[in-house]
């Protein structure tokens, strides 16, 4: 077992971008990025099994850490592939974006952007590695309420994530919703309720971290996730494509519609 979390850190980090690399020059191959998506999800995912098999934590603690990074990846490589990569669009709107401003140095930027989602994903993995070098077991009961109490929001989050993908691919599969804003379910109380209760995956993973050494650092991956989805990758691109797709159905359904927190909708919506 590996004891320096620096090495194990350094591990995963190097895997991630061997994997973001090969997947780089299939880019190159097919003009369509539209999988770094899915190698960003395995990289993470497959940080937190290597952390279960490498680190020095208790066994119980270290099967944790790998059942959750797993559970998490399933779940969001199969929908990434079925929603984005098998039915085969063509790129993703965002990527096609990139390369068209670009241009001829779009081969070098997606280098460096496919390794800075390596570095993210390494960097996220945080709360993986504490739970899997987490001395004490996941019962022992000086712990156990932090790990009860994470592993219950992580699984939360985790179904109701699930609930709001299906609920707009219910919606959308409907050809009399073409071009119209989905209001069902989770939607009618948040424009982005996958967004939000994919935070809240990593809001439960750190509290299920905060008993392990150096725990309370795992609070930095919820702290960057929410960043990235309202601020940078997330919602700010979504926003932008559905305005352009939908219109003024679309600003109707932001001003009456929480961003991002599920809540009541405002008056307009009744």
């Amino acid at each position: 077992m590996i004891e320096s979390p620096w090495v194990l850190w350094l591990g995963a980090w190097a895997g991630s971008a061997v994997l973001l690399a090969a997947l780089w020059f299939d880019q190159r191959r097919r003009l369509d990025a539209t999988l770094v998506d899915v190698g960003w999800t395995l990289a993470l995912g497959g940080s937190a099994l290597f952390y279960a098999l490498a680190a020095d934590g208790n066994g119980s603690s270290r099967a944790l850490a790998g059942v959750l990074g797993g559970v998490w990846c399933a779940r969001l490589t199969w929908h990434l592939l079925k929603d984005r990569v098998l039915p085969g669009k063509g790129e993703d709107s965002r990527y096609a974006y990139l390369r068209a401003h670009w241009g001829d140095r779009q081969h070098a930027k997606f280098f460096w952007f496919y390794q800075a989602q390596a570095l993210a994903a390494a960097a996220l993995s945080f709360p993986y590695l504490v739970i899997a070098r987490t001395p004490a077991s996941p019962i022992d009961p000086t712990i156990w309420p932090f790990v009860a109490g994470g592993v219950a929001v992580y699984a939360l989050a985790m179904v109701n994530e699930w609930l709001a993908d299906h609920q707009l691919a219910r919606f959308r599969a409907n050809p009399a919703n073409k071009g119209r804003t989905c209001r069902q379910g989770w939607w009618r109380y948040s424009r982005h309720p996958n967004y939000f209760f994919e935070w809240l995956v990593w809001v439960g993973l750190a509290a299920a971290a905060t008993p392990g050494p150096g725990g309370w650092w795992a609070w930095g991956a919820p702290a960057a996730m929410l960043l990235l989805v309202t601020k940078v990758s997330g919602i700010p691109w979504a926003e932008q494509q559905s305005l352009r797709s939908r219109g003024e159905d679309y600003r109707r359904y932001q001003r009456e519609t929480s961003a991002f927190v599920p809540w009541i909708p405002r008056a307009e919506a009744r």
